[in-house]
């Protein structure tokens, strides 16, 4: 089983940021790939970003040249960068891993970012 630890959530204001850390734990033999997705209110849960074991990265396009996704693979933390944030930006923001040898994919419980004046 693994488990992922997330944190970095937390209300701001429109224009400024968070950093977003995610690590996961447990029976790992190596990580494919790790990304972040987020959910608002009433609305479908959309992904945001994806970092691949080989440092190949996506984007949605309405994050982009805000948000900088990186890894740690030592640590196997990803982290979010998030700068600019717009009310829009507000969610529940998920982390998840791909594991191998099975490519199982797992998802942390969230975290929540609230951007208001």
């Amino acid at each position: 089983q693994v488990q992922l630890a997330e944190s970095g959530g937390g209300l701001v204001q429109p224009g400024g940021s968070l950093r977003l850390s995610c690590t996961a734990s447990g029976a790992i033999y190596s990580i494919n790939s790790m990304g972040w997705s987020r959910q608002a209110p009433g609305e479908q849960r959309e992904l945001v970003a994806t970092i691949t074991s080989d440092d190949t990265t996506h984007y949605t396009n309405s994050v982009k040249g805000r948000f900088t996704i990186s890894r740690d693979g030592t640590k196997n933390t990803v982290y979010l960068q998030m700068n600019s944030l717009k009310p829009e930006d507000t969610a529940v923001y998920y982390c998840n891993a791909v594991v191998s040898p099975w490519g199982t994919e797992y998802w942390s419980q969230g975290t929540q970012v609230t951007v208001s004046s």
